[in-house]
């Protein structure tokens, strides 16, 4: 007497997934990044996804389709910046916001509403409650939870 039973996860995973925004962090530093991931992501609002190689951010940010994009600027080879224009420049995500994140700039800089690159920028180190603020600003109104 073989039986099968069929259980079916995915479709659980993927409209808990749809009802939050998606965020992609770009950042070499994986300790920073990864903490960040874990902390959004244990505030129950946000899927969130890591890319610790500038190089490799585009072709990521290009597949994952994220609602808002968190952007080192310092980073080796490919900086912020380049990531950020190439970015720009694709149809496809051209939309997506960008939050910069830095520790070349201070909190009362991040405050005055100045822009880098035209995006706004959270200045590093950056607590929890700061970071969502910030994202909240920045995300698209159909992102934010029950405006999908």
């Amino acid at each position: 007497m073989n039986r099968n039973v069929e259980a079916n996860f995915f479709p659980q995973i993927v409209e808990s997934i749809k009802e939050k925004a998606c965020i992609l962090i770009i950042d070499n530093n994986r300790d920073f990044a990864h903490s960040a991931k874990l902390a959004l992501e244990r505030t129950g609002r946000y899927f969130v996804y890591e890319e610790n190689d500038g190089s490799k951010a585009h072709q990521t940010a290009q597949g994952l389709k994220p609602d808002l994009i968190l952007l080192d600027i310092a980073m080796p080879e490919t900086d912020g910046g380049e990531v950020a224009a190439r970015i720009e420049s694709d149809p496809t995500l051209n939309r997506t916001p960008i939050v910069f994140l830095t520790a070349l700039v201070t909190k009362s800089e991040t405050k005055s509403g100045l822009q880098i690159q035209g995006h706004p920028f959270l200045a590093k180190p950056i607590s929890i409650p700061e970071l969502v603020a910030g994202i909240e600003q920045s995300l698209p109104a159909r992102a934010v939870k029950g405006g999908l």
